[in-house]
């Protein structure tokens, strides 16, 4: 089945399912089968609403970091080279892993991530 027309609310071929459905219709498609030789028309409707808020995305703290220190920062440097910390000179990063980042209170500077299952 192929999708040929998404409509919003409002648009030609919804004025009576706006009526029907109000606030709660999201939108139309109109969807059509070539086997059976059919179109369908379908409605994507609100059922509940309720409150939300954004988490914060959870890092695996045995994924590896990169985080920048400016070349000034001598003592910086240090520390995360005391926790093992490599030098990338392609990307010009440093890289540790997210549980140092997190207990020397760098997750400000984290430039990327790497999942270390692909590492």
């Amino acid at each position: 089945m192929k999708i040929k027309r998404k409509l919003k609310p409002g648009q030609p071929g919804t004025k009576k399912l706006l009526e029907k459905f109000g606030d709660d219709l999201i939108c139309v498609r109109y969807r059509y089968d070539s086997e059976k030789k059919r179109r369908f028309k379908t409605v994507e409707l609100i059922v509940d609403e309720s409150s939300w808020e954004k988490r914060e995305k959870e890092v695996p703290i045995n994924n590896l970091a990169q985080i920048r220190v400016g070349y000034e920062e001598i003592d910086l440097r240090e520390k995360i080279k005391a926790k093992g910390a490599k030098w990338n000179k392609l990307k010009k990063v440093w890289e540790l892993s997210y549980k140092d980042v997190i207990g020397l209170d760098l997750t400000d500077r984290v430039v990327n991530i790497e999942n270390t299952k692909n590492v």
